[in-house]
């Protein structure tokens, strides 16, 4: 008897110490969105007076940045900055994933490629936006984490695919938009290539290591783009395969 009281209140203590965290974080996670809300005032020339919609700052709100991060923290997960989250990679601040989100003009009929899994995080959000969601990661073990972390979030319309995301999937597309959250050189053609007409490529474009150039491919004809850069961003650089 004496055993089953001791687990009896032990499950009461974990289930009390959740909720709190639960309840922290959801107050962390609206003052993210808040914050992401004021900063539109700095892209007003980008986003326009009205700001981030109200779509992308609800699939904000709603995605657990905490459970995509190694550390499950929400003071640090919610915070506006950009994390580490192992093998040289990061999960971005949370104003751009904001910013290429909007930009990326998600409709609930459309399929969106994802080129850089990373933590899972941007799929996440994309997926609340879109019917489905494809992202290619070429590090393993975040692939398989983000697959993981996805799929017990119940995420069901994101595939995950290991490989080289600089070739795209063709076989997932043609895709109404496309979202790179890793920086090359330059636009890759194969992307622009499973673009629909009228898709957007959202991206930074530029050297490793240095400022990049948030970048709007948008393909206007089947052999006719226009592309304009948006703001000033920094970026890992887009890792290829080495076959």
């Amino acid at each position: 008897m004496k055993t089953l009281l001791l687990l009896v209140l032990s499950m009461v203590a974990v289930t009390c110490e959740a909720n709190a965290q639960d309840a922290q974080c959801f107050s962390e996670r609206a003052a993210m969105v808040e914050t992401i809300r004021a900063h539109a005032r700095s892209y007003a020339g980008v986003l326009g007076p009205q700001g981030f919609s109200a779509r992308v700052l609800q699939a904000i709100g709603q995605t657990k940045r905490h459970l995509f991060i190694p550390e499950r923290s929400c003071s640090i997960a919610y915070a506006d900055r950009p994390l580490p989250i192992g093998l040289g990679q990061t999960i971005s601040q949370p104003l751009i994933v904001a910013l290429m989100t909007e930009l990326a003009a998600v409709a609930p009929d459309h399929v969106v490629l994802e080129v850089g899994t990373g933590s899972g995080y941007q799929a996440a959000i994309l997926a609340q936006l879109a019917r489905k969601v494809c992202t290619i990661e070429i590090v393993p073990q975040l692939a398989e984490a983000a697959a993981k972390a996805l799929r017990e979030l119940a995420y069901d319309n994101v595939s995950v695919r290991l490989g080289d995301g600089y070739e795209g999937w063709s076989e997932c597309g043609p895709f109404d938009a496309i979202v790179v959250t890793a920086a090359p050189e330059q636009p890759p053609p194969a992307l622009i290539e499973q673009l629909k007409v009228g898709g957007r490529l959202v991206m930074p474009v530029g050297p490793a290591y240095t400022t990049q150039h948030l970048t709007v491919v948008e393909k206007i004809s089947l052999d006719k783009t226009t592309t304009r850069g948006v703001a000033l961003v920094r970026f890992v650089p887009l890792t290829r395969s080495r076959n």
